[in-house]
């Protein structure tokens, strides 16, 4: 803990305070890429029942959140982008954080498998372990690949909500999934060339800092190429139609571009420009996410009216 923190730990914390310990940024892509695989499946899901299980999905993700501050509170207090968090703060004493993530763990998983089956339950068990256990206490730590393999705990949320409705996994939840786990490491590494310092001053091996701002463009491009693949494979599914693939093709296009740019850049460039291709592609890989899970939610709506071409594949 910094001085700083120690100033301010005696403050009361507030209901915020504890909100934002839950990540609610990163709960809300959780819960709607969820809701999408719940309701983009084949098979339909009482009301009350998918209400539930997407609250499950979201405390689940809060926890996770909860759980990683609480671990990485010492790197939060150094980063300039996260030391306001609610612990480095002194908003909320780092035994609340364990307690209320270790609560919450055991509290959405229980209800989930209550609520809907094992499988379901066990995939957000494993969710909460990989991101708590896996992601922030090794991975962040030890391996420039921690957002590649870390990413997997970000990806699980569509294969938890089909397995909701089907009680299974299937190619389509597999490919959403890859979709979410093939499209993290160019959207966070895009993120690292423009905030470098705050890992190098938080000693958080992140490739621009153990390979250098070439090797990080060099993986971006690497990344994109085969996450267009996806992207358009998803297309083709059961899931898919031409709604969905006029649009992934739109938005890996716009994507792709973007990570190109940045592939053929220099640090002088960047520089020189305060790495606006990089925050530029950087909202744009937001974008994409959020265009392709909502397109899967259209083709949906589309094929319920019989509106899609190769509905069934």
């Amino acid at each position: 803990m910094t001085d700083a923190t120690n100033h301010t730990q005696t403050q009361d914390a507030q209901m915020g305070d504890y909100f934002a310990l839950m990540k609610p940024r990163v709960m809300q892509l959780v819960v709607f890429t969820a809701l999408v695989g719940l309701l983009v499946a084949p098979v339909g899901v009482n009301p009350f029942v998918g209400f539930v299980a997407i609250l499950c999905i979201a405390v689940g993700a809060g926890a996770s959140g909860a759980l990683n501050m609480w671990w990485d509170a010492d790197i939060d207090a150094v980063m300039k982008r996260t030391v306001n968090r609610p612990i480095p703060s002194g908003a909320v004493q780092p035994g609340e954080a364990l307690g209320i993530g270790l609560a919450l763990s055991f509290f959405a998983v229980i209800l989930l498998f209550l609520a809907t089956n094992a499988l379901a339950a066990g995939l957000l068990a494993f969710t909460i372990f990989f991101y708590a256990v896996i992601y922030s206490m090794w991975l962040k730590r030890s391996t420039p690949q921690n957002i590649v393999i870390g990413g997997a705990a970000g990806a699980f949320p569509p294969m938890i909500g089909w397995a909701v409705a089907t009680g299974g996994i299937s190619i389509e939840s597999v490919l959403m999934f890859a979709l979410i786990f093939m499209w993290t490491p160019p959207h966070f590494w895009a993120l690292a060339l423009f905030v470098k310092s705050d890992y190098g001053d938080a000693n958080v091996p992140m490739l621009t800092e153990t390979h250098g701002r070439k090797a990080t463009r060099n993986h971006i491009l690497g990344y994109c190429v085969p996450l267009v693949v996806v992207a358009l494979w998803l297309g083709f599914t059961s899931v898919g139609g031409p709604f969905y693939l006029a649009v992934a093709v739109a938005l890996n296009l716009w994507f792709l571009k973007g990570c190109y740019d940045i592939w053929t850049r220099t640090d002088a460039d960047s520089d020189a420009d305060n790495h606006a291709v990089e925050k530029h592609t950087f909202k744009v890989s937001l974008y994409y996410l959020f265009g392709h899970f909502t397109a899967l939610l259209i083709e949906a709506l589309l094929r319920a009216y019989g509106l899609t071409a190769w509905a069934g594949w």
